[in-house]
């Protein structure tokens, strides 16, 4: 297998994307995106626009945050998170890890039938390529079935139950268990890469030899595919190596 290279990543070997959130209406009268957890990987919300929230179900239980311009919302690993439309809610999001959250780190809170079914789980996740009418009917579809879940979990675990919100969690860990060997690679070549060309130059600069200074550069970059559909909403997407891996559909 040939292991992954991550030339030029962002700082910190974090991934990239911006975000309109979905305003389409749910069962529960709630327009906004799909609910779904990161196994591996801390996502960070910088709203630019707009208004709306982010609702969340963790250990310490169901939190509403609201989000308006300049606002900043994050969510550690194994947290579900639901992006909420309040009007015009446009959000840069920025994730750990070199791109793994688009190699799968990832599950949406399906039923607990679909769940229990890896195929039955794929068969629900995946979406048609393109950016067309078909694949924004998947996506709905999609996230309305992550949204029924949802609502399950949250009501047991407002009522005071966190049993069926565990088991989320734990049926999430084997949904991506088998993916972790190549999450492995990834983390190697961008974030720890990138963190030991940090210590790498530290050492240089306590010996007093900068050389690596020399390859000093500038880049840029710009989104190479608009409106894509996203977990939570049509998404920009870049294809820099470990930002985003490559239009997995996520």
């Amino acid at each position: 297998m040939v292991k992954p290279h991550l030339p030029h990543p962002l700082p910190g070997a974090v991934g990239l994307s911006h975000l309109s959130a979905y305003d389409w209406e749910a069962a529960d009268g709630v327009c906004g995106g799909s609910p779904h957890l990161h196994l591996v990987c801390t996502e960070a919300y910088v709203v630019t626009g707009g208004r709306g929230a982010v609702q969340t179900l963790s250990p310490d239980g169901y939190r509403d945050i609201p989000l308006e311009p300049g606002s900043v919302a994050w969510f550690t690993p194994g947290t579900v998170h639901r992006m909420v439309q309040g009007g015009d809610l446009r959000i840069t999001v920025l994730m750990q890890n070199s791109g793994l959250p688009e190699a799968g780190d990832a599950v949406f809170t399906f039923p607990s039938d679909v769940l229990a079914d890896p195929e039955k789980y794929a068969a629900a996740a995946v979406l048609p390529p393109g950016t067309g009418p078909e694949t924004a009917a998947a996506a709905r579809r999609r996230r309305d079935l992550a949204v029924e879940g949802y609502l399950a979990l949250r009501e047991a675990l407002v009522a005071g139950d966190g049993g069926p919100y565990l088991e989320f969690q734990r049926a999430a860990a084997r949904l991506v268990r088998a993916k972790v060997p190549g999450w492995r690679e990834l983390w190697r070549a961008g974030a720890l890469a990138t963190a030991e060309r940090t210590g790498d130059r530290l050492d240089a600069l306590e010996a007093g030899e900068p050389a690596y200074l020399a390859d000093a550069t500038a880049h840029e970059t710009a989104p190479t595919r608009r409106g894509g559909f996203g977990m939570c909403g049509r998404r920009d997407e870049y294809s820099l190596p470990g930002t985003t891996l490559p239009y997995g559909g996520n």
